[in-house]
């Protein structure tokens, strides 16, 4: 089959997918995301080399343990303290170890990884954002699937202008080291469009108010930053162990985390945002 068309055929089966799953209902959301994390955890512990069968169970058992405090119906105001306290630990600990792979991004010398570090790794980059993604649709009305739909939209639309522009007037490398690719001008491209697309979703989508539009401009920013910097660290792993894709699950695409790698690095941060809203409002 013809690579392009491979690619073409393979990328919108994900992207019905992930919609599909999104919008139908809040169980089948959960079930993709967890095959999602599940995927992910396997290749990682592929690209770190360590064994895939603990890091596996933890995934499980996490990710069943967030699903359970979620849907608890018991004790609701227990319940709603003990989530609120679990979100500022999740959080915190993914900030800290996001920190940490932006120190691993630019620390030239680092090309190989400890094995205490593979676990924190898979744990505060991995694991926990996925947790942190499953949290963002969630907001003081319910389960709000647009929410979601919408910043993967704004990280489609990041990656595709980001290359666009890049392509046809980019000069000034990126960060050639890790991806020759990627220049100043596609990074500046990619944030432009993505605060466009922003403003229409926030005011045709979404349909917030005028006065709160500034929030999904923010978001909008926050993916163009943070979505490069999670695409690039990814590169940086994949450097490290030598390969070009983190798997073969999707024909053209190659892995989980080959997709996702900007939305698990942008997710921490928007709900992060989220908090800082919540307490000043």
């Amino acid at each position: 089959m013809n690579e392009t068309l491979k690619r073409s055929l393979s990328g919108a089966v994900y992207v019905f997918l992930l919609i599909f799953s999104i919008l139908y209902s809040t169980e089948s959301f959960f079930i993709l995301f967890g095959a999602f994390l599940l995927t992910a955890t396997v290749e990682f512990c592929s690209l770190v080399k360590i064994n895939k069968i603990a890091p596996f169970l933890i995934a499980t058992l996490c990710y069943a343990f967030f699903y359970s405090i979620t849907f608890a119906t018991n004790g609701i105001l227990l319940s709603l303290k003990f989530n609120k306290t679990f979100d500022l630990i999740v959080l915190g600990t993914t900030l800290f170890v996001s920190a940490k792979c932006i120190h691993f991004l630019f620390d030239s010398k680092a090309l190989t990884i400890n094995s205490l570090s593979k676990y924190i790794y898979l744990i505060g980059y991995i694991i926990l954002p996925f947790i942190i993604i499953t949290k963002i649709p969630f907001g003081k009305t319910g389960y709000n699937p647009k929410i979601l739909i919408s910043i993967f939209i704004l990280i489609w639309t990041n990656d595709s202008f980001a290359y666009i522009v890049g392509k046809s007037i980019g000069k000034t490398k990126l960060f050639e080291r890790i991806s020759p690719k990627k220049t100043f001008e596609g990074f500046f491209g990619g944030v432009f469009f993505t605060v466009l697309a922003s403003y229409i979703i926030a005011k045709y989508y979404i349909q917030i108010a005028e006065s709160n539009l500034y929030i999904w401009i923010v978001i909008a920013v926050i993916v163009g930053v943070f979505g490069t910097i999670g695409d690039l660290i990814e590169s940086k792993f994949k450097r490290v162990a030598e390969v070009k894709d983190s798997g073969k699950i999707m024909p053209g695409h190659g892995g989980v985390l080959d997709r996702l790698d900007s939305v698990i690095f942008v997710a921490p941060i928007v709900f992060l945002f989220y908090q800082i809203l919540n307490y000043v409002s």
